[in-house]
């Protein structure tokens, strides 16, 4: 992440784009209640839960491009992106967690640094900064973590095909849990530097 401020071009929450990330976070809980159903003693609904994601995916990358072309970033538009990455990436850790498809210490790894990024935007916040814009460092991580957990989903098998998604899969995995803690600590440097800055001219 990055910490300039984008220039919001609109404030209306109505737009396609910000309907497009309301219809991804709606989208979070279905996801979530598909890859559990198995824990459950439900049938096992992996293929709809990729569906899902899937959807989410491309919603991801149409909400983002639209409001740049149609000039419509917004501040709920800035708030709600980050949001729903970070919802559809935490209900997958939970879900795969729980199904023992992920170890526990890469669910652990992210969400410790989720938590050290909230502290820095607690922090950004005192000095009245707004949400900090994502950079491309912290959307290959997404992606790649965006690859990773549907095919870890999809290796939960037999087969050729399920060998092959686990190979992928972990590779994915490897790359963006290390791009995201890297993202991470850049991203608390950025901090660090804006803060001692703020406090020398205050």
């Amino acid at each position: 992440m990055e910490v300039q401020e984008t220039r919001v071009q609109t404030d209306r929450v109505l737009t396609i784009p910000n309907v497009l990330s309301m219809a991804r976070l709606l989208g979070v809980p279905l996801f979530l209640w598909l890859i559990l159903l198995p824990v459950f003693g439900g049938p096992k609904a992996d293929g709809w839960a990729l569906l899902v994601l899937a959807l989410s995916g491309i919603s991801d990358y149409l909400d983002g491009k639209l409001a740049r072309r149609w000039n419509q970033i917004s501040k709920l538009g800035r708030i709600l992106d980050p949001a729903a990455d970070r919802l559809y990436i935490l209900s997958t850790l939970v879900g795969l967690t729980w199904r023992e498809i992920l170890p526990l210490w890469i669910t652990i790894a992210l969400l410790a640094r989720e938590v050290v990024l909230a502290v820095a935007v607690v922090l950004l916040a005192r000095h009245r900064y707004g949400p900090p814009q994502v950079n491309f460092l912290g959307k290959a991580a997404t992606f790649n973590l965006m690859y990773a957990f549907p095919l870890l989903l999809l290796s939960d098998g037999h087969g050729w095909l399920h060998s092959l998604a686990a190979i992928f899969g972990w590779a994915f995995a490897g790359w963006g849990t290390t791009l995201y803690w890297w993202a991470g600590i850049l991203y608390m440097v950025q901090v660090r530097r804006l803060i001692r800055a703020d406090t020398a001219t205050a």
